[in-house]
């Protein structure tokens, strides 16, 4: 009877929607409930250091998606193999070898780009939300799941991250993406008429400050409290 009932369940989730219910919520809870950055206060630096302005922030949220996914992905098909007192280390080799191909893509491709973020895109490596997907969820789940998990924990990662850089931009620089907005607006009113930036928006205070209402906004939403 017991073999007839794991047959049972082994066939539910064989037979398990490509975006079931709980393959969603691995999506969209780290988007709110469990976002990484709000949440767990994971991967602060990052958030503190890169966001700036929109484009450079933009291109760290790809990486960290790409990283994320694959590393998810390379983790759970080698679960059965790696041994348990080498696995960080593995871990990190897997890591740190797709932190060097975005690395080298970025070089080729974006030199620019690459001399602004090179040194924080290396810090993906040693990223807390990254090597703590791979520890508590990628080592004991199956492939499609672990890149499930790891998209949406990048996606919740991202979208802070983009978040900060939107208003350090807009209020410390008066632009986005580099197109100027406070000048075109002020345009518009006549010559006696500026919109002023704040200073403090480009410096790291200014990140902590926008950070912090974030985190004040998601928490009165969602009822959590740290205990």
């Amino acid at each position: 009877m017991s073999t007839e009932v794991a047959e049972k369940e082994a066939a539910v989730k064989e037979s398990e929607a490509l975006l079931s219910k709980r393959r969603k919520k691995l999506i969209t809870d780290p988007l709110v409930d469990d976002n990484p950055i709000t949440i767990q206060v994971l991967g602060i630096c990052s958030a503190l250091a890169v966001t700036t302005q929109m484009q450079p922030t933009l291109v760290m949220a790809l990486s960290v998606i790409f990283v994320m996914v694959m590393s998810n992905l390379s983790i759970s098909l080698l679960r059965n193999k790696i041994p348990t007192r080498v696995r960080i280390i593995v871990q990190l080799a897997v890591v740190a070898s797709l932190v060097t191909l975005v690395n080298e893509v970025l070089k080729a491709f974006a030199y620019d780009m690459y001399k602004e973020l090179s040194v924080f895109v290396g810090l993906i490596i040693t990223n807390c939300i990254v090597m703590g997907r791979l520890e508590a969820y990628a080592l004991g789940n199956k492939p499609y799941d672990s890149i499930l998990d790891g998209f949406g924990s990048a996606l919740g990662y991202s979208w802070i991250i983009l978040t900060v850089a939107f208003f350090r931009e807009l209020w410390g620089s008066g632009s986005l993406f580099g197109i100027p907005i406070f000048d075109g607006i002020s345009s518009l009113f006549g010559p006696d008429f500026q919109l002023a930036t704040n200073g403090l928006m480009v410096s790291p205070v200014g990140a902590f400050i926008i950070l912090g209402l974030l985190i004040w906004v998601q928490r009165s939403k969602t009822g959590y409290v740290e205990h």
